[in-house]
């Protein structure tokens, strides 16, 4: 196996890894090298260094932790810094197989669980570890279901352990952390999740029932928020419209249908007037009501909304409460 384990989504969790992870022994965050130097090696080489270089690894190993903070007292340290250093020591040499690393780098979290045995580096003048152990399957950034652990998409309150000065600590937040590896939800973000879903589904039964006024109102709406600006407006007086929107942010034009009910064939049609009209660069076909399944083919600049999808960017948008208002 790679040292480098890239999970992907999997109908089950590894049961080896599931099970480590249902109740580690401990759980700890450790800098890889100072200002994370070592990072890259470490997770290409599936190890997880560790430095105290004039620290001898004999009497770690022996558990000599007497003659250990000799050598920390003797190296300079004082008497709080010798305390720090023989805590960090037994925690890389005493804390076993079932102990959950973790660390930061390349904007994600990286975790994974290490051999028992300590290995020493020999000293060759480099600024490098002394000493490491390997990994048990490589160092993960995936949760067990698949899901990217992006920095961006974890609390602060974890995420703020990568600011420890030192080395080695332990995790305040170990819940929240073994939920998100293990891809298990909150409770209370499943029954918000279970919440907006109910309100996406009431907010396309209030768009259906809007005037095909107020229908198009509320799609200028959410696109003048989105930061587009109408350049024109085509069939004015009918009951659809063409808009001709511009957004000078990025420089782009987009053509956008407006239908209360429209087929697929409808759609197709709309859709080759827009490829032989050729002055937009964005294709918008919005439909409240659509008759059956409508599809675009795969693009980036083509989009539709439709049903539960139109309700879902209107609440982006911020109009649940203009809803209720045209609605009640």
């Amino acid at each position: 196996m790679d040292s480098v384990t890239q999970l992907v989504p999997r109908s089950a969790p590894d049961p080896i890894l599931a099970a480590k992870l249902a109740h580690p022994s401990a759980v700890r965050y450790i800098k890889l090298g100072k200002g994370g130097a070592w990072t890259a090696d470490a997770i290409a080489g599936g190890i997880i260094p560790f430095g105290f270089r004039k620290i001898a690894h004999a009497p770690c190993v022996a558990g000599d932790w007497e003659r250990v903070a000799q050598e920390l007292k003797a190296a300079g340290r004082t008497k709080s810094g010798v305390t720090q250093g023989l805590r960090e020591l037994r925690d890389f040499y005493d804390l076993g197989d079932n102990c959950l690393w973790i660390t930061f780098a390349d904007g994600h979290l990286w975790w994974a669980f290490a051999e028992a045995e300590v290995l020493p580096n020999a000293d060759d003048g480099a600024d490098g570890p002394r000493r490491f152990r390997r990994t048990v399957d490589g160092w993960h950034r995936h949760s067990l279901t698949g899901d990217l652990l992006a920095v961006r998409s974890l609390s602060s309150a974890l995420t703020r352990v990568a600011g420890y000065r030192m080395t080695i600590c332990a995790v305040e937040r170990e819940d929240y952390l073994l939920r998100r590896i293990r891809g298990d939800e909150e409770p209370l973000v499943t029954e918000m999740r279970a919440l907006r879903s109910q309100m996406e589904t009431m907010a396309a039964r209030m768009i259906a029932g809007l005037d095909w006024r107020d229908f198009e109102i509320m799609v200028e709406l959410i696109f003048t928020r989105g930061g587009w600006q109408r350049l024109s407006a085509l069939g004015a007086g009918e009951v659809d419209i063409d808009l001709l929107l511009d957004n000078p942010t990025t420089n782009e034009t987009a053509w956008v249908q407006v239908k209360s009910s429209a087929s697929q064939a409808v759609l197709e049609d709309y859709l080759k007037r827009f490829r032989r009209d050729g002055s937009a660069q964005r294709f918008y076909f919005i439909c409240h009501s659509p008759k059956g399944n409508l599809s675009l083919p795969p693009s980036s600049h083509l989009h539709l909304w439709a049903g539960v999808d139109l309700a879902r960017n209107a609440l982006a948008a911020g109009l649940l409460d203009w809803l209720i208002e045209r609605t009640r």
